[in-house]
Order: C-alpha cells, then sequence, then structure tokens
C-alpha cells in the first residue's frame, strides 16, 4: 500500500513537473513579441474584412488594434478640422468610440451576453475598420468624387460592412429573444461614426 501511495506521489509529480516548452512568452526576445502581436492584429483585420470566415478568432481578444483604428480615424478627422476645432474633435472622436463601445458593451453583459467586457469592446472597436477605410478612399477620391450622392453610398456601404461584422459575432453572444435589443445600440454606434466621416471635408 506504501510503494502504490509513493508510485501515485512520483506519476503526479512528474506530470506536474513536465511543461511544454513554448507555453512561456518571458523569455522571448522583444523582436518577436511585437510580430507575434502585430499578426494576431492583421488576422483580426482579414477577420473584419470577410467576417464569415471564423467568428471564433475575435474572441481572442486585445486592444492593440481598436486603439490603433481609434487613434487613425482621429487624426483623419482632425486634419480636416478648423485650426480651432483639431483638438475637440481629436478627444471627441476617442470619447465617442471608447465611451460608445462601454455602453454597447454592458448593454450586452446585462442582456445576457457570453463575451467578456474587454472581447466585447474588441470586437466593436475592429469593426470600425470599413469606415475608416470609406474616408480614406473619400480623401484620396475627393479630387474626383464631388457628388454627395456618391459619398452617401459608400458610406452606407461601409456601415452596413462594419455592422455586419460586429452583430455576427456580438448578437450570437445573447439569447436569440434579446438580439434586437443588442444590435440596435450597436447600429446607432456606426451610425454616429458613419456620420462623422460623412461630414469630413
Amino acid at each position: 500500500l506504501i510503494h502504490s501511495k509513493m508510485t501515485d506521489v512520483e506519476q503526479i509529480s512528474g506530470n506536474i513537473a513536465v511543461l511544454p516548452q513554448d507555453t512561456s512568452t518571458l523569455d522571448e526576445p522583444v523582436s518577436h513579441t511585437i510580430k507575434r502581436d502585430a499578426k494576431a492584429v492583421m488576422e483580426k483585420f482579414l477577420h473584419v474584412l470577410i467576417p464569415r470566415r471564423n467568428r471564433l478568432l475575435l474572441k481572442d481578444w486585445d486592444l492593440w488594434g481598436p486603439l490603433v483604428l481609434t487613434v487613425t480615424l482621429a487624426m483623419l478627422l482632425r486634419s480636416s478640422a478648423q485650426e480651432d476645432q483639431k483638438t475637440e474633435v481629436f478627444s471627441g472622436v476617442f470619447f465617442i468610440v471608447w465611451a460608445g463601445s462601454t455602453v454597447i458593451t454592458l448593454n450586452t453583459k446585462l442582456l445576457g451576453g457570453t463575451l467578456s467586457f474587454f472581447q466585447s469592446v474588441c470586437v466593436l472597436g475592429y469593426c470600425i475598420l470599413p469606415l475608416i477605410l470609406s474616408c480614406l478612399f473619400l480623401r484620396l477620391a475627393s479630387f474626383a468624387i464631388t457628388r454627395l450622392w456618391f459619398r452617401f453610398v459608400f458610406v452606407g456601404l461601409a456601415l452596413g460592412w462594419a455592422i455586419f461584422a460586429s452583430t455576427g459575432f456580438l448578437s450570437t453572444s445573447c439569447p436569440q429573444s434579446r438580439r434586437a435589443l443588442v444590435v440596435y445600440p450597436i447600429v446607432l454606434f456606426y451610425i454616429v461614426i458613419s456620420w462623422l466621416v460623412l461630414n469630413d471635408s
């Protein structure tokens, strides 16, 4: 009996001691960490552009992508603002994106959503990518595109793209009977951002 117990202890301690060699990233070079994080961000961008490829990828959340996208959008809108309004525009975009994401996330959680707070903020932040692309395109093509209806159509397509991508991840994380209550504030959130892009001159 004593021999049997000693064998069990040896087996347990042996199993605990053996760890995979590649699970720890504490000793890896900083360049490897940056490359890995950059690759993860680019993969998330791709999954926003093609929303139905894999709905599980954005659950591995990070806030680097949303931060970069928010800064990009704020800088784009700031550059076209009047000189005395540049600071207000930049801080206003930051407030709208992050406060809006927070409110939507809390709403989703209160309605029974299964995603964590940061997972939801991650999804909402990444899904403003189509609106930023539309802003960049309209900037580059502004010399050739002067008709307002074309801006409406192009930004409207980007708005639908952003809503489709985000709701595809968030609406499935809550009870089906409450999905409309989850989707409604998401639509309003992206409409506000679309209006900022549409009014960018």
